[in-house]
């Protein structure tokens, strides 16, 4: 479908993309994970064909991009995370301005509509302005908009920031219903349980990928125990723990202090000791599960 190869993307003396590869496959749901400011954006952009790369090869099945620009993004949906939507058109108005825009007649765009209505729920609001939408409602019209031409490949940079939790997950519902079509989605998000729901993750920091793998190949990056501290004073835990070399990466989860160490056996009784030490009571200390954020968390730690 897509392959970039050896991506370098700089603005002035900032590197917003560093040494990318990635190729896509058919069908699969892709994530790009990373903190504001990774390249997240700037990557998904120049798998659009809406930015130039400095160094680098971006194919469309196997051909450059430069030598079939306009057949490339008639076959590609990219939603900003801005979409521009007209808020002073309805939502039929919206669907039918995007579905012109690449070439649909209006009879070609009513042949879509069912599809559209479908999985997004929104025929009941089609009278309705766009800019009198709710959040995750016009997260769904953006969408809509990009399906209008029927794209094999979906790029969507952050679209469940800011939406809520319900929205969120029937996002991701519309997604998956896509990828069972044979739609390959590219997902840029900041939210790694999100990264969780992909089939393949790519871990993004400083325009550089650490790792694109499996949910559960991630996992298996950091070769460490985890170990998870409840105690009835977190803040102080997390503040005492970092004061040990061994422990200076814990973070606090909720009344939760986590952790990885070298070894269980001898780092539970050091654990309790030092904050018995301190006046701090350990009511658990056991070994968990790492989530992705856990491993995110360690991998871009300092050394």
């Amino acid at each position: 479908m897509i392959q970039v190869k050896g991506l370098i993307k700089q603005f002035n003396s900032i590197i917003a993309v560093n040494d990318v590869s990635l190729q896509l496959e058919k069908g699969e749901l892709v994530g790009i994970v990373g903190p504001d400011g990774a390249g997240k954006s700037t990557l998904l952009r120049i798998m659009a064909g809406i930015l130039q790369p400095d160094i680098g090869t971006t194919l469309f099945g196997n051909k450059p991009y430069q030598d079939a620009i306009y057949h490339v993004k008639e076959h590609i949906g990219y939603m900003p995370q801005r979409f521009g939507l007209y808020e002073d058109l309805t939502v039929l108005e919206n669907i039918m301005f995007f579905g012109k825009i690449f070439g649909l007649r209006e009879k070609e765009i009513k042949k879509t509509l069912p599809v559209l209505w479908n999985f997004s729920n929104l025929e009941a609001f089609k009278d309705r302005l766009a800019g009198k939408l709710s959040g995750g409602m016009k997260q769904k019209l953006g969408l809509a908009c990009c399906l209008v031409h029927k794209p094999a490949i979906l790029l969507l940079d952050e679209p469940t920031n800011g939406v809520d939790p319900v929205s969120r997950r029937e996002f991701w519902k519309i997604l998956y219903d896509l990828c069972v079509e044979g739609v390959t989605i590219v997902v840029s998000t900041a939210y790694l349980d999100e990264a969780e729901r992909c089939n393949r993750v790519a871990l993004m920091y400083h325009g550089s990928f650490l790792k694109v793998d499996t949910p559960t190949g991630i996992k298996a990056m950091i070769n460490k125990p985890l170990l998870e501290i409840v105690t009835n004073r977190p803040v102080e835990a997390e503040q005492i723990l970092k004061t040990n070399p061994e422990y200076m990466h814990a973070l606090r989860s909720g009344n939760a202090v986590r952790v990885f160490v070298d070894n269980v056996a001898m780092s539970l009784p050091a654990i309790e000791k030092l904050l018995f030490s301190h006046k701090i009571s350990v009511l658990t200390i056991h070994k968990t599960t790492p989530s992705l954020e856990d491993i995110f968390v360690e991998a871009i730690a300092p050394r």
